[in-house]
């Protein structure tokens, strides 16, 4: 390999890891305390559920054409795109883990005097872990493979090769670009799976 190939293939692969981390934490941030107010608000849930489902729909280059104008050409206009497209696996799985802690269990930690914000922290938070590294599992892997297409938009990362690739037809590139992000997705999905499994009751 030359040299300089693959040092551009460790500098476009942190800056592919950069974005996805960046939207990763916001998406997170965003998810978390919205699936907690959304299992407390059973009538909101339709409505921010397919508002989600609405983003998860939209083709990537579209939303990302859409954003545009309003953002510009960049970065900060692909972590606002692949953000809204990683928001729906994690409100979703957080909800469920959240929806799905016994009754019982939440009886009992009532009478023994907690708090509902005791047993949002102690009790359902807790016991949802394995569906909320799930989600983010799930919107991680997906966002690797998403964050390719940002490079269309001056956002760089491993869809930089990509673009050169179709462009020039050259087969080197497409697969420099191609097979970081093919690995880093699997090590991502392979990384969380094993938090997952490690999280979840026996």
């Amino acid at each position: 390999m030359n040299p300089s190939l693959g040092a551009e293939i460790i500098a476009l692969s942190l800056q592919h890891l950069r974005l996805v981390g960046i939207t990763i934490a916001i998406a997170a941030a965003l998810a978390l305390p919205t699936a907690v107010l959304l299992a407390r608000r059973p009538g909101a849930r339709r409505w921010v559920l397919g508002f989600t489902n609405i983003a998860q729909t939209i083709p990537s280059l579209a939303l990302f054409g859409f954003l545009l104008p309003f953002i510009g050409i960049g970065e900060q206009t692909a972590i606002a795109a692949l953000t809204l497209y990683a928001l729906l696996p994690i409100v979703r799985n957080t909800l469920t883990g959240i929806l799905g802690v016994d009754a019982g269990v939440r009886e009992s930690a009532l009478a023994m005097g907690m708090t509902r914000r005791q047993i949002l922290w102690q009790v359902e938070l807790p016991l949802a872990v394995p569906s909320i590294v799930a989600g983010l599992r799930i919107a991680t892997v997906t966002t690797i493979g998403t964050a390719t297409i940002a490079a269309f938009i001056g956002a760089g990362g491993l869809g930089v090769f990509l673009v050169r690739g179709i462009a020039m037809m050259d087969k080197q590139a497409l697969l420099a670009g191609a097979l970081p992000a093919a690995a880093m997705a699997l090590l991502a999905d392979e990384g969380l799976e094993w938090i997952e499994r490690k999280l979840s009751p026996a």
